[in-house]
């Protein structure tokens, strides 16, 4: 499969090129309509969700308590033909109400025991991981293969876990209370961090008028497993500059301290930055974004804009960040003030 631009116009219709991208795009629009069915306004937060599923990646989506985070995710759960499973991340959730667990059976005939294994929820093509820093590291950590590999070892057993795969998972700010952080590693697996802010005040109005009767939304499946697998297929085939690549790299790399381009701020600010899967995903969602634009490759922009989803959880800051005041989205506009465009 090529997307490739075509030099030359036929005259008996759409190049297969064009197809495909109509296809996406049409596709795209169906599910945010019917993510709309629910959720009002957030726009740019529905659009940086379904970018991320389209390049294939794992998304956090954070914000305070009542934003409609876990209405998102089921919301889009519901407008999926996918198999779905929610795990509430509680204090004494344990690895194994994760991953599942062998427990012995048996024969009533022969009265012989035998282990069986019993799938725990992540074996679900979308996987909701509510509230994901509610619960300590070690638990947190039966996601890591997972979310890697596709697959899970249990007792010596590997298990492939079914296509397309991706977890969704809401969490508060670290700040309140009854949260831990997740480890560097776990967030390293998630492509975008989104954060949801509060409602304008014309949406809000609207929420409140239309949750306040007895009508309920209706969502419908749009999209099938094999869709969404082509839509992934396509993202990965679209066709990108090197200058584009580059530039993402240069992105990343900038986010190390004592790099030659880190700039004053990240020196001053930022203990380590990110390694080279942010270059990845900065590629990945940037032709996201410029398919779902209707443009067949992606543009600086695009990078600019999918930079902040990829990055705020990526880059580690010091006290002096904590003491001024700076967070990481000032540091990542900074780096794109400073990192020059590819000549």
């Amino acid at each position: 499969m090529e997307l490739e631009k075509t030099t030359q116009s036929t005259h008996t219709g759409a190049s297969d090129e064009q197809q495909l991208l109509q296809r996406l795009q049409e596709g795209y629009q169906k599910l945010k309509g019917q993510i709309h069915q629910a959720v009002i306004g957030q726009d740019e937060v529905i659009d940086a969700v379904l970018c991320c599923i389209l390049s294939g990646g794992h998304c956090i989506v954070q914000g305070v308590p009542g934003l409609a985070k876990t209405l998102l995710v089921h919301s889009l759960s519901e407008a999926l033909d996918l198999t779905f499973n929610r795990i509430q991340f509680t204090p004494d959730l344990m690895p194994s109400d994760i991953t599942g667990t062998d427990i012995i059976e048996e024969d009533r005939q022969t009265g012989r025991r035998s282990y069986r294994f019993l799938k725990g929820p992540i074996f679900a093509n979308v996987v909701l991981a509510d509230e994901i820093n509610r619960t300590p590291p070690k638990t947190q950590a039966a996601l890591l293969q997972a979310m890697q590999e596709r697959e899970l070892t249990i007792a010596g057993s590997t298990y492939q876990l079914d296509a397309p795969f991706f977890v969704l998972a809401t969490q508060n700010p670290i700040e309140q209370e009854g949260t831990y952080s997740l480890p560097e590693a776990a967030l390293d697996r998630f492509m975008f961090m989104v954060l949801i802010q509060y409602p304008e005040a014309k949406d809000e109005y609207q929420i409140v008028k239309k949750t306040t009767t007895g009508k309920k939304h209706a969502i419908s499946p749009t999209l099938s497993s094999e869709d969404i697998l082509l839509f992934q297929d396509i993202v990965r085939m679209a066709p990108v500059s090197d200058r584009i690549i580059k530039y993402a790299v240069d992105i990343a790399r900038a986010t190390r301290p004592g790099d030659d381009l880190a700039s004053e701020t990240v020196n001053r600010y930022l203990k380590w930055g990110c390694g080279p899967r942010a270059g990845q995903y900065m590629t990945l969602g940037a032709k996201s974004r410029a398919l779902i634009k209707n443009r067949i490759t992606p543009s600086y922009e695009d990078v600019q804009k999918v930079a902040k989803l990829v990055l705020r959880h990526r880059i580690i800051v010091n006290f002096n960040a904590e003491a001024d005041g700076v967070s990481p989205d000032q540091i990542i506009d900074d780096i794109l003030k400073h990192v020059p465009l590819p000549k």
